[in-house]
């Protein structure tokens, strides 16, 4: 099972979807707040299978919200599956992922579903690989946590991640400001310096 030999992969945020109407999306993954209305703009899209999961982009309890959850991230692994076998069916696709901004749920969910389609590479060459698809990606850490434990990666993902945090606040300095202000400070003490 390969994702390498797909046509195109997109991750984008609630924005960006209408100016991908017009670009064949095949399959579409939306990870939305729990109380986000329905999303007109997949009115002008052609035929494609779409999955929506709901929760918020947090990484620390919060009464009045729901965290991702371990249920989450294997119905994501199972859209990957799924998004597996109609391309050994031999159609074309193009996967598109997003969530509010394009920058959090979409990118941990990409990674996830990069990492089930290759699980023999490297988790730095699969952030890079993130990186080329979304520049500003900033995975949401527990998402990715669960993918590392539910792929059996042993800690590499999440590893990879704090990499990945450090290259981030180098390359988008405006993340350390944004983070402390949606409470996930923790992510930014993950970021090994570069």
């Amino acid at each position: 099972m390969t994702i390498l030999s797909v046509p195109e992969l997109t991750i984008c945020g609630i924005d960006e979807l209408q100016a991908q109407s017009g670009r064949r999306v095949t399959h579409v993954l939306s990870v939305l707040d729990p109380d986000y209305p329905e999303i007109e703009a997949f009115t002008n899209y052609g035929d494609h299978h779409r999955t929506t999961l709901r929760f918020h982009d947090i990484i620390a309890p919060d009464p009045n919200r729901l965290m991702p959850q371990q249920e989450h991230v294997e119905a994501i692994l199972r859209f990957g599956e799924e998004f597996a076998d109609s391309r050994e069916s031999g159609r074309d696709a193009h996967l598109l992922v997003h969530c509010h901004m394009g920058v959090s749920r979409s990118t941990a969910a990409m990674l996830a579903l990069m990492a089930l389609a290759a699980p023999q590479e490297e988790a730095e060459s699969l952030f890079a690989r993130l990186v080329a698809v979304r520049p500003q990606a900033w995975p949401n850490s527990r998402m990715v946590t669960y993918a590392d434990e539910l792929l059996g990666r042993k800690g590499a993902l999440v590893t990879a991640l704090r990499h990945h945090y450090g290259r981030q606040l180098v390359a988008q300095p405006r993340f350390s400001e944004w983070m402390v202000q949606l409470g996930r400070g923790a992510e930014l003490d993950m970021a090994v310096p570069v």
